[in-house]
């Protein structure tokens, strides 16, 4: 099985996902590791990405999963995956084996985590880009990410009964 965190920049997927992914012992996959250095580049510039700037980037998240499920591995993934064209990129493999999480979070808590967040590419300057794009996914458990992390990852586990 392969759990997939989604949502805008600052929802929470890579803090939610490694922790998910400690406490099942699963190896995480951090979408934001998969980009190519001309989108790191750019977003840290403020650019939002275009689609063709995220091909080479969803092809690589889509060829991660393709490879956990072909292996039989469980794994956890974090990647915005923010419309239903990305969404249909790398998860249309065998759907049975992917577990689609979308967390939830007001624009305003967005912001708030974004501007303390300083280390991180995709910052507040993306955030308006990333919620203009944001189709909600209409097959995934959808999460608070505002509450606090612990709590999101138990609903996680109680949901897929892990």
């Amino acid at each position: 099985m392969v759990i997939v965190l989604m949502g805008a920049a600052g929802a929470g997927k890579t803090t939610v996902g490694r922790r998910l992914a400690e406490q099942l012992a699963w190896p995480f996959l951090d979408g934001d590791a998969l980009h190519p250095p001309e989108n790191i580049a750019k977003m840290r510039r403020g650019t939002p990405l275009t689609d063709d700037d995220r091909r080479p980037w969803l092809q690589a998240l889509r060829e991660s999963v393709v490879e956990c499920i072909a292996q039989g591995s469980n794994a956890v993934l974090a990647a915005s995956l923010l419309t239903r064209g990305h969404r249909a990129v790398v998860l249309a493999h065998d759907e049975a084996q992917i577990r689609l999480v979308y967390l939830c979070v007001s624009r305003s808590l967005l912001g708030e985590r974004l501007t303390v967040r300083t280390s991180h590419f995709a910052g507040v300057p993306l955030l308006e880009s990333q919620l203009a794009l944001l189709e909600e996914p209409q097959n995934a458990l959808m999460l608070d990410g505002s509450q606090p992390v612990e709590q999101v990852v138990q609903d996680i586990r109680r949901s897929f009964h892990l």
